[in-house]
């Protein structure tokens, strides 16, 4: 394998994976780095992920000029078509009718955005360091030296990194991070209900914090309920039976009786904005660089907004003939995307 890239990306899933298949395409030299070997294609009778996102129609088009889109159509994906967000004081509805679209959205898998995402890479001319680890890194003005675990150094004109919200790549470039713990809990589980969920991706506003309730393409639903951490514990403990009469009142019945059709997981919640978003000759995308309550399944959304913006900026300084690691560069990424985080 060569070991001079124009970029290497660091993390290889949904953001670093789009990252790196982008970035090939427009003509860079990309390698490719994560701890974890590269996924297998799903196939339709494998269990659903309990991890789902609620990809949004620009993050669609965004898989689509990657060629990834069609695969996860072939395994499965769940349009909602409609969307309601209600509290004590009120509810608000959307239609994909009334901006002239056929969906909103589509709820996927987390497994099969990057089980179709890596197929991708398979077929590409980016060097996959899989499974590997970034051990070192050291950022110079003239260029970038990275240490990996087992396949030695590599050398980078510029290092993006999108290893998630805890980075470690952040953390060796020295970019300090603000936190906001929410204090709050997620329970994760799917579900069956009474009534079908008619592609409607359903939130409601508690006083504990949101429930959402995403549309499965099976007919289930996906739940992701945000309660304090006593509360969480204590329906953690409930029987089956028990949780699900607690989760149909939560839900004020809008889809009649619930009952969990899984394990409950769980996970706290937090929130982190980097300080800043590059450095020399670094840029941080996705959780590297902001992780956000996740509303409804749509923090993704957010990291593959900074993909799309980050795509254009480097090859028109690739057309150009501009150092991609250039300050001037790097700037205009996160002049584009900080504020919207």
């Amino acid at each position: 394998m060569n070991r001079d890239y124009d970029i290497a990306v660091i993390g290889a899933g949904p953001i670093g994976a789009a990252s790196a298949l982008g970035l090939a395409r427009a003509g860079y030299q990309v390698a490719l780095v994560d701890a974890q070997a590269l996924k297998d294609p799903v196939t339709q009778d494998e269990p659903l992920d309990l991890r789902v996102f609620a990809v949004s129609r620009a993050s669609r088009r965004l898989f689509q000029k990657l060629h990834a889109w069609s695969a996860m159509e072939a395994v499965r994906v769940s349009p909602y078509r409609h969307m309601t967000v209600w509290d004590a004081h009120g509810r608000v509805e959307f239609d994909a009718a009334d901006v002239a679209e056929a969906e909103l959205g589509h709820i996927v898998e987390n497994r099969v955005i990057q089980a179709a995402l890596h197929q991708q890479l398979r077929e590409s001319p980016i060097d996959c360091f899989l499974p590997d680890r970034l051990e070192r890194l050291s950022l110079e003005p003239t260029g970038s030296l990275l240490g990996l675990a087992k396949a030695g150094r590599l050398r980078a004109r510029l290092v993006v990194a999108a290893d998630g919200g805890a980075s470690p790549t952040r953390e060796m470039a020295g970019i300090k991070v603000n936190s906001l713990d929410h204090e709050q809990v997620a329970l994760v589980a799917h579900i069956r209900s009474e009534i079908p969920h008619g592609e409607t991706a359903r939130q409601r506003f508690l006083d504990t914090g949101p429930l959402a309730l995403l549309p499965l393409a099976d007919g289930r639903c996906s739940i992701v309920w945000s309660t304090t951490p006593a509360e969480a514990e204590r329906l953690r403990g409930l029987s089956p039976e028990q949780f699900g009469r607690e989760l149909t009142l939560a839900s004020a019945g809008v889809l009649g009786a619930l009952e969990p059709d899984t394990d409950v997981v769980s996970f706290p919640l937090c929130s982190r904005q980097a300080e800043r978003y590059i450095g020399e000759r670094l840029l941080l995308v996705g959780d590297a660089a902001h992780t956000v309550h996740p509303l409804a399944g749509l923090g993704m959304n957010l990291g593959l907004k900074d993909v799309a913006e980050l795509l254009p900026i480097l090859a028109r300084a690739r057309e150009r003939g501009h150092d991609p690691g250039e300050r001037a560069v790097l700037r205009r990424y996160e002049r584009a995307r900080r504020p919207d985080n």
